[in-house]
């Protein structure tokens, strides 16, 4: 036809039809007998497991025509994993295997700095416990060293990933790269982190003997 009219027959609500992270784009949908192209599918309801009823529509369709490739047999459910969450899905994965590293690498790091700190002061500690100063204190006193370096860490570190926000913004949708809770957590378990790595070197200063620090160089 030279000037084909189409009669608008219904109006659906939006819908995500171009991948979960990309907005709702102008589609129509054209009857099959018109555009003679086009991916064709049945959709079958049922109350029971849809997957044991891939052996009778099967047979059902092979039965009006025998030469029907038959492809993406599966539920709505695994359809829609494979097509939509998949990619999402391990781009989570592998973004969550690499924080895992890099938590434990914080956690090393701070054990270490604070470790290396603490006994490089061990003359001075050996002092003060034999001043009669309390191994609390002394163990307040190594925690509130490594505590300043881990708050210094956390606040470079959170004004470097809002600087950065604009480069991994367009790989989020539903959360904005500057959600405040999802920056409060995150602060929140490596201050935890952190501090838990100080309290390990700080309590072996504690149980430093006196003499033996005194004596260290």
């Amino acid at each position: 036809m030279e000037d084909p009219s189409f009669e608008v027959i219904g109006v659906v609500k939006d819908a995500k039809n171009q991948g979960l992270e990309e907005p709702p784009l102008p589609e129509a949908w054209v009857p099959y007998t018109v555009t003679g192209s086009g991916e064709r599918g049945v959709l079958v309801r049922t109350i029971n497991d849809p997957l044991l009823m891939l052996s009778a529509v099967r047979r059902e369709i092979w039965a009006t025509d025998r030469n029907v490739a038959l492809t993406f047999t599966g539920s709505m459910e695994g359809f829609i994993s494979q097509f939509s969450y998949a990619g999402p899905r391990f781009a989570f994965l592998m973004m969550a295997i690499f924080a895992t590293i890099g938590l434990v690498l914080v956690t090393i790091g701070v054990y270490s700095v604070i470790s290396y700190t603490a006994s490089r002061q061990t003359h001075e500690i050996g002092i003060r416990m034999a001043l009669r100063v309390r191994p609390t204190d002394v163990l307040q006193l190594v925690i509130r060293m490594g505590a300043r370096l881990v708050v210094l860490g956390l606040a470079i570190g959170l004004l470097v990933s809002l600087a950065l926000s604009r480069v991994i913004a367009s790989q989020l949708w539903g959360v904005s790269p500057y959600d405040p809770v999802t920056l409060a957590s995150v602060a929140a378990v490596l201050l935890l982190t952190g501090l838990v790595a100080c309290w390990v070197p700080a309590r072996r200063a504690t149980r430093v003997d006196p003499l033996v620090a005194l004596r260290y160089e």
